[in-house]
């Protein structure tokens, strides 16, 4: 299989690629030079930034922010996160981040990401979002077909 960088991968792409269960979203890349450490693996800040810049986009094609600046935009916070780091990574390793929503409520989500590598899980990092007004004066509500997304995508549930 020809692994495409940078395009979300189907879920029968992430299964050939021994991700199960497959995620709503997968993106691959490879690890490059300037991700690694003077140990010649990839830096532990560096995974921090592969989950970020997968759920910016997983909160832009799932409708919860453009990230334009724009005051109708939320301001989306991370209130809590745990990463657990499995294995290390190396130089010109293809890797697959995957993205998704476990549960939510009416001001807030849960998001599971995880690390894959060799058909290897990684790492993984599991957060609370929490969505805000543009000022950061009150709370932003998750609108109701992005909730609705969450339970038929993702298959979140809605917690009380």
């Amino acid at each position: 299989m020809s692994l495409q960088y940078h395009t979300p991968l189907s879920a029968d792409a992430q299964r050939a690629l021994g991700i199960t269960p497959p995620a709503p979203l997968a993106m691959a890349d490879q690890v490059r030079f300037s991700e690694l450490d003077v140990l010649n693996h990839v830096n532990n800040a560096v995974y921090m930034h592969w989950f970020e810049r997968l759920r910016i986009r997983y909160t832009q094609e799932w409708g919860i922010s453009r990230y334009m600046g724009r005051g109708t935009d939320p301001r989306i916070v991370i209130r809590s996160g745990e990463i657990h780091y499995r294995q290390e990574m190396r130089m010109d390793e293809d890797y697959v981040v995957t993205c998704g929503c476990t549960a939510f409520r009416n001001t807030s989500f849960t998001l599971a990401q995880t690390l894959w590598s060799g058909g290897t899980l990684r790492a993984s990092f599991n957060c609370v979002l929490v969505l805000l007004t543009h000022d950061a004066s009150a709370r932003f509500p998750i609108p109701d077909a992005v909730k609705d997304r969450f339970v038929s995508v993702d298959g979140a549930t809605q917690e009380k």
